[in-house]
């Protein structure tokens, strides 16, 4: 038992350590604003602490499978709805922070083209100049396009990972919730068939009961 004391904790404060650490990162996410390279360093983190919580959450559950304990089996639902919510709000503050990164990109897109205007009016009026300058502001403005559409891209890869993820861990609570439906009808099954059994005994203690009284009333009556 002692054994088995140790192990419960250690899922425990597993859970509540990996549970912490993915909270922060969400919260660095969202006050994120450097490049979409960083933010992915982030993303990496968080999943990895989402796919250590999601583990000590299974073992959490074999544990209460083995030992038969509802406390523990409660304990477990109630760390998967908070793991639904924490992917949820993992999924929003990746949304949130890339839709921020590509406005500020947007931004820096457009004031881009107007530095190089105002670079333009300083400068000698020289043809040779000024194409020059277009072409670098054409340069600058594809190279900024591309990089928009890549990571467009990953943020639509991201999201359709934490949308499968999410609906993975809404399809393991649902079937949770069936198993739990099914566990508590045999248990009200179990108990009406216990008390048959019972009511059953009575009779046949009765019956056992007049069959004797009957006999000692023959032989009363054939001796006396």
């Amino acid at each position: 038992m002692e054994k088995d004391g140790c192990t419960l904790l250690s899922l425990r404060q597993g859970i509540t350590d990996n549970n912490l650490h993915v909270k922060a990162i969400i919260q660095d996410i969202l006050v994120f604003r450097g490049s979409l390279a960083e933010l992915e360093n982030l993303n990496e983190a968080g999943r990895a602490k989402l796919s250590a919580l999601r583990k000590y959450i299974s073992q959490l559950d074999n544990w209460a499978s083995d030992e038969g304990d509802p406390k523990i089996s409660k304990e477990v639902e109630l760390h998967r709805d908070q793991l639904s919510r924490t992917l949820q709000a993992f999924r929003k503050a990746n949304i949130s922070t890339r839709l921020e990164i590509e406005k500020i990109d947007k931004e820096e897109l457009l004031s881009n083209p107007q530095t190089e205007m105002r670079h333009r009016n300083t400068a000698k009026h020289s043809r040779s100049s000024l194409v020059s300058q277009q072409d670098s502001v054409t340069e600058k403005m594809l190279a900024i396009s591309r990089h928009l559409s890549e990571t467009t891209q990953k943020s639509a890869d991201t999201l359709e990972t934490l949308v499968a993820s999410s609906a993975n861990v809404e399809g393991t609570r649902d079937e949770l919730q069936a198993t739990a439906g099914t566990i508590s009808q045999s248990g009200k099954l179990l108990q009406k068939y216990g008390r048959r059994e019972c009511t059953d005994k009575i009779l046949l203690f009765f019956a056992f009961a007049f069959f004797i009284a009957c006999v000692l009333y023959i032989v009363q009556r054939r001796l006396f």
